[in-house]
């Protein structure tokens, strides 16, 4: 494996454990998740299975409606970021379950801002890889190249649909849910450059 190749791969799964680590704390906060995490919360409680196996079973429908959309070939890599997405957040969870047990308001809100930074980190390193964009992900470009609208407006509808989802299932709505949909877009422009600008420091250090 050639180091560009080496450098996505570290980056790929890395930035997905980073990711899902945020994912977790701001699930384990108790504050509200993301409309998408707050889907999985609620199915894995109202249905069975963990939440980890709820994101790779909902990235399979997506992916299937996505080759519906298109029409082309199923991306099949994308499974590969939900399966890995899916299986970190069950670890993360397991582990955090016995180490963060926010109970006053104060350790809450320290968990969740924690756990939202820590995703917008970990999604611009993840993203950074070009490796396989997730099925959400990829649904969010083709109705933006179908509707002819703007990445905002197609993830804000999807962002609610998930929400009427995550509301039907009993998942974690709260106040985090908001601060998600209004912060998550802006951490994450936040992190992208500095991301790309530390990577881009590093690449020309190496050695040819």
């Amino acid at each position: 494996m050639n180091r560009s190749r080496l450098t996505a791969a570290f980056l790929f799964i890395g930035g997905l454990l980073i990711l899902t680590l945020g994912i977790s704390l701001t699930i384990q906060s108790g504050l509200g998740a993301s409309p998408f995490d707050a889907t999985l919360v609620g199915l894995s409680g109202s249905i069975g299975l963990t939440v980890g196996s709820w994101e790779i079973l909902i990235a399979i429908l997506l992916l299937v409606l996505n080759t519906w959309l298109s029409g082309k070939r199923p991306e099949i890599l994308g499974l590969a970021t939900a399966f890995v997405t899916g299986l970190g957040i069950d670890v993360w969870l397991y582990w955090l379950n016995d180490w963060i047990e926010p109970g006053l308001p104060a350790g809450r809100l320290v968990c969740f801002t924690s756990g939202l930074i820590v995703t917008g980190l970990g999604t611009a390193l993840y993203l950074q890889a070009k490796f396989a964009p997730s099925p959400l992900d990829r649904l969010t470009l083709l109705l933006q190249k179908l509707t002819g609208r703007s990445i905002f407006f197609t993830r804000t509808l999807l962002y609610l649909l998930f929400l009427l989802a995550a509301f039907i299932s009993n998942g974690p709505i709260g106040i985090g849910t908001l601060l998600t949909v209004c912060l998550g877009g802006f951490i994450l422009n936040f992190f992208m450059p500095l991301t790309e600008k530390a990577l881009n420091r590093i690449s020309l250090e190496q050695p040819l």
